[in-house]
């Protein structure tokens, strides 16, 4: 059973409300509108036990104070996090799978960074 909008006797339906179920998109089916135009935030957010930040999704937000305040409505709800990032997506830089070997071969050829280059002292505890 479905429910119409509730319209007054003799009313035009084309000029009835809609609830706002179906959103609004454009011809290629990207949501159109304000909200379309807000740039896409990254956001990261670090644990009470955690020393680092880890992604834990995106949203759209219109500037950065806007992007933090629906990045810990959305993402700290239970109290778990005690510090949040947000970054532009448009800002990150990253290096592609496809540039993989290339990209940190340059780390292979300094063998002075790998602890097998170094002897450890018998008298030396706890390394």
């Amino acid at each position: 059973m479905t429910h119409e909008p509730r319209r007054e006797a003799g009313a035009d339906p084309e000029s009835v409300p809609t609830t706002g179920a179906e959103p609004v998109t454009t011809a290629g089916g990207e949501p159109s509108g304000v909200r379309a135009e807000w740039p896409l935030y990254e956001v990261f957010v670090r644990g009470k036990r955690g020393l680092n930040h880890v992604h834990v999704g995106s949203l759209h937000a219109a500037d950065d104070t806007m992007a933090l305040t629906h990045a810990r409505d959305l993402y700290t709800r239970r109290n778990e996090g005690v510090s949040i990032w947000v970054v532009r997506s448009a800002h990150i830089a990253a290096s592609t799978r496809d540039e993989k070997d290339p990209f940190f071969a340059p780390s292979a050829d300094k063998v002075y960074r790998h602890p097998t280059f170094y002897e450890i002292p018998d008298d030396v505890p706890h390394i």
